[in-house]
């Protein structure tokens, strides 16, 4: 009864498995089992059955075993969410009432919850249920929160969805979603993404996203289908189980027909295993998977991960992949003084003085400029704000460890001894493509263009920038001397008006020039001036990531030669930046269509000769094995279309969703330029290791069958046998999860 159990039960799932696209080679333990039968084996009929349920248990360890980064990811994911219950607080009151609230509703929900709080009392045994039931919210499923609900998450709990913070701070622990190693504090405003874990004060938060469209739920969902997909390597190894089972077959009638015995064909059957093919091959893809998963690596199918390792030429967008993602402050200059480096410390300038003729600014240090000038551009949404303001935090720091070191300070800096002060500030405004000015500790403070930091109070040009020309300059409105009494302004006027226009302009070049000196090609200005006095210039630049050179010779050392510089940025910094990363290749000043097209030039410049057998191959499974493929990394929402354009797309982001990243086939969720030849060694161990397992489960089924054939393997003793090449295969085949790159 058992055996014709294991019979049926085998042939129901070997049809199953057709169904579904799988090659079903189940015919071989069956016949192996009715063979044993028919020739009175009956311990070998037993060991065969027990090779079959052990068989799907072995299994299924294994695929479990190499889900394991799946499954650590799904047991993350909120559950819960705690939506605050406030009258006029939620989706409802937001929806009507916009967002121009939330300071209103944070005080609402700080002054209940402080009502709320029962008295800290020292015998209480800290009941969790106790200070749930006096908390100002209610307990939901995650997916019952609905977008604008105001949300509280306490310490250690996992943001339920995607939201806006409410809270003036939070610091948030995002392992799980870019393997960030440090926790993170976040602001008012700012994005706090599902799936992060929430530090040791209680935070609140707006609900901008649905459960099912938050982020973390999207990394489940790629990582899930990458593991339920099937790489072309894998289809081989399924048609591979066909003619394996043919031979098996010939072999076993071989030695009947040759020696006569009957047993012989079931000697030979009950070694020919095609497990090593049909488990063995997809528990390494699915182990190679979950390892780039738990390196902040996703993928979307596993067809991507074998032809990561089958990558011949990459291509990288410059500035945010190759580089930081914002211009770094270099240096810091004092207008008609020597030029001094803060960030970092180098080589200072030549003295600019003598070619200005003007006298030096000796107000504040070139620290103090950068710090005050960082306080008022962290209001600013412009593209170098976030450079000056990082620069600013760095001083600001020095100087606060100076203080704690017990050094004396300047009256001034007095406000620095305490290490959570931060500076007196007021009136910051932005004129939007100028500038942006404010009070800090008392100075006004003005940063942006030359032309707004050397104005006056009612927008006119100071005197002290030597560069107002004579009456023909237009005025601050733009009407010059012969139209300002409202008149239309005849051909020869207007054409003075430009003309001195234009003379202004030189004039003002000239000035920034004799003051500050040239700019590098790669280098970009933004001007401060302090109480009304042009005080500096400060130079940012694009840098590289640290690691970037060390990333591409990686690469290199992997054998892929072939690396290219694609960016819409000018000749001069494309080259600099190329040339302190390593890349030869460089193509310049490009838009996104001539990037597209420079990798359309790439595949047709050099492509690989396909082999008769891989010909053959990609007729039954629809992809060759061994053609050139190119990749694209990119950061930005206009590397969306390159990254299409390649065989493979890479995006690399901090583990938010952008478009580049809906666009890629590989997602880097921690924003490291190492996690591409990371990715590729992953891949490149996969597929050895899967090819390994292959190799060795097939060879040993191969020999042990002709042993066999020969008699040399009695019917029981093979049967065992068989069931250990299978545990061998599989037991290899999870290698793939171990970290040896």
């Amino acid at each position: 009864m058992l055996v014709a159990y294991t019979v049926i039960d085998t042939l129901r799932g070997m049809i199953d498995d057709i169904r579904h696209g799988h090659v079903g080679v189940d015919i071989l333990a069956v016949v192996a089992l009715l063979s044993t039968l028919a020739v009175e084996e009956y311990w070998a009929s037993w060991v065969v059955v027990l090779m079959v349920f052990s068989g799907s248990a072995i299994e299924a360890y294994a695929e479990d075993k190499a889900k394991n980064n799946l499954t650590a990811l799904m047991e993350a994911a909120p559950q819960i969410a705690h939506v605050a219950d406030l009258p006029g607080v939620g989706s409802g009151a937001h929806a009507a009432s916009g967002s121009d609230d939330d300071a209103r509703t944070m005080s609402r929900i700080d002054r209940v919850m402080a009502a709320d709080a029962p008295e800290p009392d020292a015998r209480t045994t800290g009941d969790a249920g106790a200070d749930i039931a006096h908390a100002p919210y209610r307990t939901v499923p995650v997916d019952q929160v609905r977008l604008g609900d105001v949300l509280i998450v306490l310490p250690g709990e996992t943001v339920p969805v995607d939201g806006e913070l409410l809270s003036g701070s939070a610091t948030l622990d995002l392992s799980n979603i870019n393997g960030e190693p440090v926790p993170r504090e976040v602001f008012a405003g700012a994005r706090v993404m599902s799936g992060a874990v929430n530090g040791s004060a209680t935070l609140t938060m707006r609900a901008t996203e649905l459960a099912r469209d938050s982020q973390y739920q999207r990394i489940i969902e790629l990582v899930s289908s990458a593991q339920e997909s099937r790489a072309t390597v894998v289809k081989t190894a399924d048609l591979m189980a066909v003619p394996f089972t043919v031979i098996s077959f010939v072999i076993a009638c071989t030695a009947w027909i040759v020696s006569a015995d009957p047993t012989r064909f079931a000697q030979v059957l009950v070694l020919a295993t095609p497990c090593p093919l049909l488990i063995a091959a997809p528990v390494a893809y699915i182990a190679g998977t979950g390892r780039l998963a738990k390196a902040g690596i996703i993928i979307k199918t596993q067809e991507v991960l074998e032809n990561l390792g089958r990558v011949s030429h990459v291509f990288f967008d410059k500035t945010g992949t190759l580089t930081v993602k914002k211009p770094q402050v270099v240096r810091v200059e004092i207008a008609g003084a020597e030029s001094s480096d803060v960030v970092p410390p180098s080589a200072q300038g030549a003295s600019a003085s003598a070619r200005s003729g003007r006298r030096p600014y000796t107000g504040l240090d070139a620290d103090h400029i950068l710090m005050y000038a960082g306080v008022v551009e962290s209001y600013s949404v412009h593209i170098l704000a976030k450079g000056i303001a990082t620069g600013g935090t760095a001083v600001m720091d020095r100087l606060k460890e100076r203080a704690a070191n017990g050094e004396t300070l300047a009256a001034e800096d007095e406000w620095l001894v305490d290490a959570r002060s931060y500076p007196v500030v007021r009136g910051v405004t932005e004129d939007a493509g100028n500038g942006v000015s404010g009070e800090v500790n008392g100075h006004r403070i003005r940063v942006g263009r030359f032309a707004f930091v050397t104005a006056t109070e009612d927008g006119t040009a100071a005197a002290q920038t030597a560069a107002t020309p004579d009456a023909a300059t237009p005025d601050a409105t733009g009407r010059g001397a012969a139209d300002a009494g409202g008149f239309r302004a005849t051909v020869d006027a207007a054409r003075r008006r430009q003309e001195a226009k234009a003379s202004a302009l030189a004039a003002r070049k000239l000035t920034v020039a004799q003051m500050f000196g040239e700019l590098a090609p790669d280098e970009m200005a933004t001007y401060v001036a302090v109480d009304g006095e042009l005080a500096a210039r400060i130079v940012l630049k694009d840098v590289p990531r640290a690691n970037a050179k060390e990333s591409l010779d990686k690469l290199r050392g992997m054998g892929v030669e072939r690396l290219t510089m694609l960016t819409g940025d000018k000749r001069a910094s494309a080259d600099i930046i190329a040339s302190e990363v390593g890349i030869n290749d460089v193509h310049a000043e490009l838009f996104p269509e001539g990037k597209v097209q420079a990798i359309v030039d790439a595949k047709r410049e050099n492509p690989k000769r396909q082999p008769w057998w891989d010909k053959l191959i990609a007729r039954f499974v629809g992809e060759s094995t061994t053609r050139s493929i190119t990749m694209m990394v990119g950061d930005g929402v206009n590397d969306a279309p390159v990254l299409a354009a390649a065989d493979i797309g890479m995006a690399i982001t901090d583990g938010t969703s952008t478009a580049a990243s809906e666009s890629a086939q590989v997602v880097i969720m921690n924003d490291d330029i190492a996690a591409v030849p990371r990715a590729v060694a992953i891949s490149r161990r996969t597929k050895r290791v899967m090819i390994q397992a292959v190799c060795l489960g097939l060879g040993l089924a191969l020999v042990g069958m002709i042993a066999a054939a020969f008699n040399l393997i009695p019917v029981v003793i093979g049967a065992l046998m068989q069931e250990a090449i299978d545990v061998v295969s599989i037991l290899w085949a999870l290698t793939a999860l171990i970290d040896r790159d």
